[in-house]
């Protein structure tokens, strides 16, 4: 048996090429620590829950109900999507009400976004 060769031509080419700046390492770094935070469905729907309140904001008080989880847990999972950048605390008298970040959205959506192209 002989070993075959498949001409390259121009129309043949193995691999498409970028249309977009791909992530570098640092930003790479960073969105995964967003993800990670998200990663967990009890912080996923702590997220959407927020999301869903109008005005994109939540009292702590509202939250712990509808994952019918422990305050002290609930607590520790929004500490997790502040510090990752997800959501804004802002302590009111003895309630500490929590608000979605839309530039920490904007940017996991714009990672996310395989529509997203630049012009030729």
């Amino acid at each position: 048996m002989t070993p075959t060769s498949l001409a390259v031509t121009p129309s043949t080419v193995c691999c498409s090429p970028l249309v977009r700046e791909p992530l570098d390492a640092a930003t790479a770094v960073s969105v995964a620590r967003v993800f990670k935070a998200i990663g967990d469905p009890a912080r996923l729907r702590l997220v959407s829950i927020v999301a869903a309140h109008a005005g994109g904001e939540a009292c702590v008080c509202e939250l712990i109900e509808p994952l019918g989880l422990s305050q002290p847990t609930v607590s520790h999972h929004l500490k997790v999507l502040v510090d990752a950048g997800l959501l804004h605390r802002e302590q009111r008298g003895v309630w500490a009400y929590y608000s979605i970040v839309p530039a920490a959205l904007d940017a996991l959506a714009t990672v996310l976004d395989t529509q997203q192209h630049t012009a030729p």
